[in-house]
This record gives structure tokens, sequence and C-alpha cells, in this order.
């Protein structure tokens, strides 16, 4: 996968991650003023609970897109490296030996 796609997968891993905690603290928030009363805490309430159930749809949705987006790249992978794996070889080879002279000079 290339540097672009990889911190696409990577801000988007962060992104479910900001959301899941936004839900969680909403979902405390709603937990603490359980006790409230009044018909406009109730509306709000049963808003902020709509909400947070159609934010858990998209996440979940978001999750499943990820996953295909790892798998697939996992698959082209595993495909480029049995189509051509001297080619696989002499870039891992490659790579080690560059981080093997950059961790030489220090």
């Amino acid at each position: 996968m290339s540097k672009a796609g990889n911190a696409s997968v990577e801000s988007q891993e962060q992104l479910v991650s900001d959301i899941k905690s936004v839900i969680s603290e909403a979902e405390e928030m709603l937990g603490a003023t359980a006790e409230q009363a009044g018909e406009k805490i109730a509306n709000l309430r049963a808003r902020i609970q709509a909400r947070l159930r159609d934010a858990k749809v998209r996440l979940a949705e978001a999750e499943d897109v990820l996953v295909d987006k790892t798998r697939a790249a996992a698959r082209a992978t595993d495909e480029y490296v049995h189509e051509s794996p001297w080619t696989a070889v002499g870039i891992a080879a490659g790579v080690g030996l560059l981080v093997g002279l950059i961790l030489g000079r220090r």
C-alpha cells in the first residue's frame, strides 16, 4: 500500500477511535442526567439518544469499510508477492540495507 493509502487508513482508524470516545462520553452524560426532570430535559435526552444510535450505525459502517480496505490491501500485497517474489525479496533487502546503514551511522 502507498504511503498516502496507509496514512488514509491510519486517519480513518483515528477517526473511528475519536467517534467511539465521543459516543462513550455522551452516553455517560446522559446517564448522569437521568434523574433530571422536566419536559425540555426529556426531549433533549430523547434527541441525543437518537443521534447516538445514528452515530453508532454510521460508525459500524465506517469500521466495515475500513476492514474491507485493509483486507483488499493485504490481498493486493499477497498477490504482488506471489506474482513477483524476487522483486519483493529485492525490495525487502534494499529496505533492510538502508535501515542498516542508517542505524549503523548512529
